[in-house]
């Protein structure tokens, strides 16, 4: 079992954590490698990776056309984005095949089933989780990542590829990343399904702030979203003093984190201000995310 005593375990030093994940293999201890990662170095930054990972996915066709016939982002975005996040959180913290972790990939494969979906558009959502969260910590994160942490993430999302029955995963992480560079490049154009989604995607990040800072926070979406994605949703670009600011700001808040003492406790599956469910993970299993509260279903 990968995981550690925190409490016991904490490395000295800001780089202490660094130090710990140059003595590991990154392919026989990609799971502990990620978790230092995602909980404990990168807690923030890997969170809203994944926000913006999956608003990314939303740009190819297929997907955002099944996102809206379900009708699911439009009635209750905020769920199904929790249900997402908290659910691939679970298999960072407590790892694929631990009891936590097996509930969760049964949750999202349940999830899954009820669709029709391509393999190869699973196969690209896939490749978001791995890639998209290195490329935001290169740009804005405290650190450099070290090479062990890259080839982790990759090693630690194609077995939960293989878990869920995704097919042709490729073999390295070169290769993987080379078909999700050229799935963009290949499947991302305008739709009315992809602005539709991209819109109550949007509306949702706007939602978590105060009502008179939303449209600043509209513009700050836009910031942070590159061409190929503005021109597949139908988004306008930012005005260039707020993509100044909202990157700025970024590399201004890992300036301030890289100043703080070590963190002690992870934080990738802990969220005690989430929306929908309250002070998780605690009274939580995984079983209980993507379920309908009405009704039971998932």
């Amino acid at each position: 079992m990968f995981l550690m005593n925190e409490s016991s375990s904490t490395p000295r030093g800001r780089h202490g954590w660094l130090r710990r994940i140059e003595q590991l293999d990154p392919v026989a201890d990609h799971q502990e490698i990620l978790r230092i990662t995602a909980g404990f170095e990168f807690p923030w930054d890997y969170q809203r990776s994944l926000e913006f990972a999956l608003f990314r996915t939303y740009c190819v066709p297929t997907i955002s056309a099944l996102l809206r016939k379900t009708g699911e982002f439009e009635k209750r975005p905020q769920k199904r984005y929790d249900d997402t996040a908290l659910l691939m959180a679970e298999l960072v913290e407590h790892g694929y095949d631990s009891p936590r972790g097996t509930e969760s990939l049964r949750m999202v494969n349940r999830m899954h089933a009820k669709y029709d979906i391509d393999n190869s558009d699973m196969l690209y959502v896939l490749s978001t989780f791995p890639f998209d969260p290195l490329d935001w910590i290169d740009r804005y994160g405290w650190r450099r990542l070290h090479p062990n942490e890259r080839l982790a993430s990759f090693h630690f999302y194609r077995a939960v590829g293989l878990r869920m029955g995704i097919k042709d995963i490729p073999a390295s992480f070169e290769e993987f990343y080379r078909f999700k560079a050229e799935y963009e490049a290949e499947h991302f154009r305008y739709t009315e399904d992809n602005h539709m989604i991209g819109v109550y995607t949007r509306d949702l990040f706007c939602s978590w702030f105060p009502r008179p800072v939303r449209p600043a926070v509209r513009q700050g979406v836009y910031a942070m979203l590159d061409q190929s994605m503005r021109s597949a949703f139908g988004f306008p670009a930012a005005p260039g003093w707020m993509t100044g600011l909202a990157q700025g700001g970024l590399v201004a808040r890992s300036t301030a984190v890289r100043l703080l003492p070590p963190r002690r406790r992870s934080s990738a599956s802990r969220d005690p201000h989430n929306r929908t469910y309250p002070g998780y993970p605690i009274g939580y299993r995984p079983s209980d995310l993507g379920v309908d509260q009405d009704n039971g279903r998932s």
